[in-house]
């Protein structure tokens, strides 16, 4: 895991390009964030967090965090592309308003997430635990930075 660099390298360097707004991209992944968002409640009211779980529950909060910052970015007219995207969307999470230790976890979030999908990876109910309190924390703050 590398540290981040600031978003404006991203766009300078190309993976981060301007395009025109696109409201009913941005819309479409706000509905699917919040859509997993329920989905996630759901499957820890019925089933709970375990570590048989715990990679999917990873999964789908680090989903839920990065489809707001997508939508955001859509909005105004910003879409990342190729290698390093991931990383550049974490890192507007700086642009966002998020502290730097905040930042630092959503990309460990990010390396985690893509050893999981990758590399097989398992992830412990401890570390799903911690990714759903940041969730819990982030959520709400994507979610008004967007209207």
């Amino acid at each position: 895991m590398s540290g981040l660099k600031p978003f404006r390298w991203y766009v300078e360097t190309g993976v981060a390009k301007k395009i025109s707004p696109n409201i009913s991209r941005a819309k479409n992944l706000m509905q699917e964030s919040e859509r997993k968002e329920s989905s996630l409640r759901e499957i820890l009211k019925k089933v709970g967090l375990s570590d048989s779980n715990a990679n999917n529950i990873v999964e789908y909060c680090y989903d839920i965090i990065m489809m707001i910052v997508r939508a955001k970015l859509y909005i105004i007219g910003i879409k990342c592309s190729g290698t390093s995207s991931h990383e550049a969307e974490v890192s507007y999470l700086r642009e966002l308003g998020f502290a730097d230790a905040d930042v630092r976890f959503a990309d460990q979030l990010r390396f985690f997430r893509n050893g999981i999908k990758y590399y097989g990876k398992r992830i412990d109910s401890e570390y799903a635990k911690k990714t759903l309190d940041f969730l819990k924390k982030a959520y709400p703050k994507l979610k008004e930075l967007i209207k």
